[in-house]
């Protein structure tokens, strides 16, 4: 069986009043006990004053008042009258005339010598003691489950600061911070003083500045060299169109290429990394937009159409996500291509690129692609640039590319564009 999952903050709230209960509870039993015990030592110590007053007045045969002699009372506890005519005196709580009293016998003249005290207040008085012992640990241990909850709700709180810092890191913003939220140091404390969950806000703070840096070090360097190899590759490849025609001219012409179309992917990639791309949208008929995506590539890949709808989206960033995903289908898979747009009612108009090839290998699978790492021969595992920039582009439309594989075997990529799409008119 499955319980449903307690927060911290009731954890610890929780804790907090079965402690403070138990305390209590053990409390009290023991100044009931102890004070019970003094109250029933009293009374049978003056009990037994007046046995003995009782006996010496038996013995001389006269009478003191305030005492209550009897002589084998029939209400007497059977347990204390077979102590008596044993020859021994003795006291024993019972009942007088249905009321609770405190009896002490002793044997006189051969016979049983007794007299008894009321013992109806100190019960009374006991019972009033149990009321202001449970009022006072009922009190007790609301007042300390609640600052227990206090406490636990304080510290939930930073806690749940800490994981939306982190999930919005793990999204990508970088720039986030527990401290700027929220100080977790408590006041006029410094780094030394720190509890435990300002230590962990503190060190998730570090993490996120250190991959920052780290990043921002990584986009600058990409950044700057793509635009350095830019303009020395297009002086090389116009040098290169003067080449005598022949082989050696169309070899040099489509490395020069090649590297020039790389260093146009570097360039995006690092436009794409900084954030400050921003998508212009407009109003297109989704169909007409893939088919015409499709043909720029030149590649043989079969469009199917499954129903039409207008959409919101950027449409030069659009063509190059499907071109990528066209081009990565035809390099790294088999025929047939074929690339399927659809608007199902009630839900997302979706544009599905599938191959039937190999598949997806599962490290793209499982982590996403990866720049610089290809299915290519001496490339290693995994995708590089086209991929990464199809993701990149998905995410500035705010639209979702899922990565999978068929059933009956081939690479799947799916497109799920924004909420908000309208369906075309007939």
């Amino acid at each position: 069986m499955r319980f449903p999952a307690v927060s911290v903050r009731w954890k610890i709230a929780l804790t907090v009043m079965a402690v403070s209960c138990a305390v209590a509870a053990v409390f009290g039993v023991l100044v009931h006990n102890e004070v019970a015990r003094h109250i029933v030592a009293d009374i049978r110590k003056e009990t037994r004053e007046n046995l003995d007053t009782a006996l010496d007045a038996f013995e001389y045969g006269t009478s003191r008042e305030g005492v209550n002699p009897l002589l084998d009372p029939a209400e007497l506890p059977a347990g204390l009258g077979r102590l008596v005519r044993s020859g021994q005196r003795g006291t024993m709580v019972g009942t007088y005339r249905d009321r609770p009293v405190m009896w002490a016998a002793a044997p006189a003249g051969g016979r049983v010598l007794a007299v008894w005290h009321s013992y109806a207040n100190t019960r009374h008085s006991l019972e009033e003691l149990d009321t202001v012992i449970l009022g006072s640990a009922v009190l007790a241990a609301t007042a300390v489950t609640l600052a227990g909850l206090l406490l636990a709700h304080r510290m939930s709180r930073r806690l749940a600061t800490t994981a939306a810092v982190a999930r919005r890191i793990t999204a990508g913003d970088l720039d986030a911070r527990v401290g700027d939220g929220e100080d977790l140091r408590r006041p006029g404390r410094g780094p030394a003083g720190q509890d435990e969950v300002a230590a962990v806000a503190a060190a998730l703070d570090s993490v996120a500045g250190s991959l920052q840096s780290r990043l921002q070090a990584e986009q600058r360097f990409t950044a700057d060299v793509a635009h350095e190899l830019r303009t020395p590759l297009t002086g090389t490849l116009a040098a290169a169109e003067l080449l005598p025609e022949g082989r050696p001219k169309e070899m040099i012409i489509d490395r020069l290429r090649a590297l020039h179309r790389l260093t146009e992917d570097l360039l995006e990639i690092s436009r794409l990394d900084s954030g400050t791309e921003r998508a212009d949208f407009g109003a297109y008929e989704l169909g007409a937009l893939i088919e015409r995506a499709v043909r720029a590539t030149g590649l043989d890949t079969e469009v199917r159409i499954v129903s039409e709808t207008v959409v919101e989206t950027d449409r030069r960033r659009l063509d190059r996500i499907v071109g990528n995903l066209v081009l990565n289908a035809h390099r790294h898979g088999r025929p047939p291509v074929v690339v399927t747009v659809d608007a199902p009612p009630g839900g997302l108009p979706t544009v599905e690129v599938r191959d039937h090839g190999p598949g997806y290998p599962d490290d793209l699978l499982h982590h996403g692609p990866r720049r610089f790492r290809t299915d290519a021969p001496g490339r290693g595992k995994g995708h590089g640039l086209g991929l990464t920039i199809a993701v990149g582009q998905a995410a500035v439309l705010g639209i979702d590319l899922c990565f999978s594989n068929a059933p009956d075997g081939g690479a799947r990529a799916t497109l799920y564009l924004a909420h908000g799409s309208s369906a075309a008119p007939p």
